[in-house]
């Protein structure tokens, strides 16, 4: 089949889907079972003899659309779809860690990462270290004989920090450790970590993939023995399964995922660029920005900067609170991709399962402020901000 550019792709997918009707949105398969033929169809399709469809647990013909659009996407060979993003986070972990196993993180991660690395894993006997990665004599100091996984997100949230894929990426293949990537902050059109040896990539497809505020699910994309096995034991047996009419939201939601990037880019450009120069804050943390050390990554490693920022006020916590209880357009919630500007402070909510002395090694400080740069109009995003600025 002919290969087209991704901003097609997000659209029609590796394959129009042939309606019998003549439809020409897919059609929603909302339906818990599949009907046989016969019993020995049934007993067939079990046995993994014939292929089709059984139970929406083990498979349906709208999350598979889902699946194939996205492993496209992301260059991947195939792609299992979650019910959340942790769902998605933690098949990629339990479907190949076992007890007595070794994974080594990031030290800063979304705070539920982290909760299910720090205080879920150990109780099932898998040990985790969290390193900082922008160091890879860390990296490799990490690595014991039990290692099995090495698991990032890139750009990390909330700080911005950007990894080196292709030393992550050399890492893991050195040690033959699966490498495991978060790619939901600048999805597929921003940046391919297969591309830069990458064996396993993640979403919150909550988030920019459908981008409408109105799903939760998850994806791991991965080459097809990593899926098959991610389908075959975790996702059937805890059974983490994103339902029909979320994995239909999301196709909606992917066929606008070009120009709503493209939007959010540069929206968030102007934003950083204006927090930048003001005088109440004291840091930005934005890849966009020349003064940001993973600036330096854009062009090759990624396309585009996305559209998170994370800055510091320059003032106490009170004042930090009362700037985000200022603004009006901004919404004060968690979350991002969504088309509303959102707001929130990550000490105290996203990444709340850290200890302080956990937040203080991730580089996550008490001040710190996150926006998810919505679709508004960049000027008035830009004039709600200033207008809680003189507040503090």
């Amino acid at each position: 089949m002919k290969k087209y550019d991704d901003n097609t792709q997000c659209i029609h997918g590796p394959a129009h889907f042939d309606d019998p009707h003549g439809a020409l949105t897919a059609p929603l398969y909302q339906t818990s079972t599949f009907k046989f033929k016969d019993a020995a169809q049934g007993a067939a399709r079990f046995a993994g003899e014939e292929s089709g469809y059984i139970y929406t647990r083990l498979g349906n013909p709208t999350t598979r659309e889902l699946e194939q659009k996205v492993a496209a996407l992301e260059g991947m060979d195939d792609v299992a779809a979650t019910a959340t993003g942790m769902g998605a986070v933690s098949a990629s972990v339990l479907s190949f860690l076992q007890q007595g196993d070794h994974l080594i993180a990031s030290s800063a991660l979304y705070g539920c990462s982290f909760a299910l690395f720090s205080h879920m894993l150990p109780k099932f006997g898998i040990d985790v270290t969290f390193v900082d990665m922008t160091d890879e004599a860390q990296l490799q100091a990490a690595v014991t004989p039990k290692t099995k996984m090495v698991f990032a997100e890139t750009p990390i949230n909330p700080n911005m920090t950007v990894l080196d894929l292709s030393m992550i990426g050399r890492f893991a293949g050195q040690h033959k450790l699966i490498s495991v990537i978060d790619n939901t902050f600048l999805t597929p059109l921003l940046q391919k970590p297969k591309q830069f040896g990458i064996d396993i990539v993640v979403h919150s497809a909550t988030k920019y993939l459908n981008g409408h505020g109105d799903v939760v699910a998850g994806l791991v994309c991965g080459c097809a023995e990593h899926i098959e096995l991610i389908k075959l034991t975790v996702l059937k047996d805890i059974g983490a399964t994103i339902s029909p009419h979320d994995a239909w939201l999301i196709n909606r939601g992917l066929k606008t995922l070009a120009v709503r990037m493209a939007r959010h880019c540069e929206s968030a450009q102007k934003v950083a660029e204006f927090l930048e120069k003001h005088p109440k804050v004291s840091q930005v943390f934005y890849p966009g920005l020349p003064s940001h050390p993973g600036y330096k990554y854009l062009g090759e490693q990624m396309k585009g900067a996305g559209g998170v920022i994370a800055f510091e006020i320059a003032g106490t916590l009170a004042q930090g609170e009362a700037f985000i209880n200022a603004t009006e357009l901004c919404t004060l919630a968690v979350s991002l991709g969504d088309p509303e500007t959102l707001i929130q402070h990550p000490a105290s909510m996203t990444h709340s399962p850290y200890t302080p002395e956990e937040r203080q090694a991730a580089g996550i400080s008490d001040s710190l402020i996150r926006i998810s740069v919505g679709l508004e109009a960049s000027e008035d995003i830009i004039a709600d901000l200033e207008t809680a600025f003189k507040s503090i």
